[in-house]
């Protein structure tokens, strides 16, 4: 490791990362009490004592009730908080925790009340402690679960807060190793919590952070991968100002919620934008939101060989319906589906018939 990356962070390197914070009202810090959210407490809390104006600052920490021990680091945190002269508020996640799932589950519950916080105090804005670190691991998890250009592009400073996009979830500490944060709190002489979930193999997470260290031995280090997210998010934001260009080219509004395009420039289009357009429309038209990579590669597949041969293609996805027919690309609602027949069990209501 290098020695920078062992420094301590200091009030002037805390200016930097929090400068797009100035101008902001108010704002929540989400601190768990693990080292790295405990750092973002304590550099946020030097950074707005060294200002006669900035943002105020409200503590939250959301108390899953998963840990015995989450209620005592809640309280710590508080503590913490209040000898840095910022207020606090414990969060908790109450009512019957879900069999499986329970990350997922906690990490929408967590983003659920972050959000409710945030409107209590008129904040806009929710920041937490991803570190590189955690950018490292978002882009192994990704590779390993296929993911597409957007998913590799992993995390973004500045992002809608999940489940509420009225707010702002922002990550200022999304380029610094974790490894300085813990010098910080070790010049700093303060206490953190450490969860023992973070160590558990059974998540995907923890195997892939134990393979981090023979990765950087071959050169793959958290800054590495960082780097490639960032290359990546480069590249993405430049594929979707080009889907934005053919969108403005090629869609046609019809009523009822429809579009269509002209079929031979849709297939003229380079595959990844003629993708990414069909992406928009059809989770803009359907009613099942975004749709599975693998799943639209297969229908601009389907219709890139249709369109060669002149043939006709009729495909539901994701609650549209993509119809080839002539030299259009239709786009629209799909129908809504009909009712089970309650009295005979989805059968038809002679015995023996089928439905379809």
């Amino acid at each position: 490791m290098r020695i920078a990356e062992t420094r301590p962070i200091s009030v002037s390197e805390a200016s930097a990362l929090f400068s797009d914070l100035s101008d902001l009202p108010a704002a929540i810090i989400a601190v768990s009490g693990g080292p790295d959210s405990t750092a973002l407490m304590l550099l946020m809390a030097r950074w707005r004592a060294s200002r006669k104006t900035g943002p105020k600052l409200v503590v939250a920490t959301v108390d899953h009730g998963l840990r015995p021990e989450s209620r005592r680091e809640a309280v710590a945190v508080g503590r913490l908080a209040r000898k840095l002269g910022l207020p606090h508020r414990i969060l908790r996640w109450t009512g019957k925790k879900p069999a499986t799932g329970l990350q997922q589950a906690a990490r929408a519950a967590r983003y659920r009340l972050l959000a409710a916080a945030a409107r209590a105090t008129e904040a806009r804005h929710v920041l937490t402690a991803h570190t590189r670190d955690d950018q490292a691991e978002t882009v192994l998890i990704r590779l390993c679960r296929g993911s597409g250009l957007s998913g590799l592009a992993a995390m973004s400073r500045r992002a809608a807060l999940p489940g509420a996009p009225d707010l702002e979830l922002v990550r200022p500490l999304l380029d610094v190793p974790k490894s300085r944060l813990l010098a910080t709190l070790k010049a700093a002489r303060i206490p953190f919590a450490s969860d023992p979930s973070n160590r558990d193999p059974r998540f995907a997470r923890t195997r892939l952070r134990a393979l981090l260290p023979a990765l950087a031995e071959e050169g793959l280090d958290s800054a590495r991968l960082a780097l490639f997210a960032h290359r990546v998010k480069r590249a993405e934001a430049a594929l979707e100002a080009a889907t934005d260009q053919a969108a403005r080219a090629l869609l046609v509004e019809l009523p009822g919620g429809a579009v269509t395009l002209e079929a031979a420039r849709l297939a003229d289009l380079p595959t990844e934008i003629a993708l990414r357009l069909l992406g928009r429309l059809v989770a803009r038209i359907g009613t099942e939101g975004p749709v599975e990579l693998g799943k639209l590669e297969a229908l601009q597949s389907a219709l890139a060989a249709a369109i060669a041969t002149k043939g006709r293609l009729r495909r539901s996805l994701a609650g549209a319906v993509v119809t080839l027919a002539g030299i259009n690309v239709v786009i629209e609602p799909a129908p809504p589906r009909r009712a089970r027949n309650l009295t005979t069990g989805g059968r038809g209501a002679a015995a023996g018939t089928k439905t379809r």
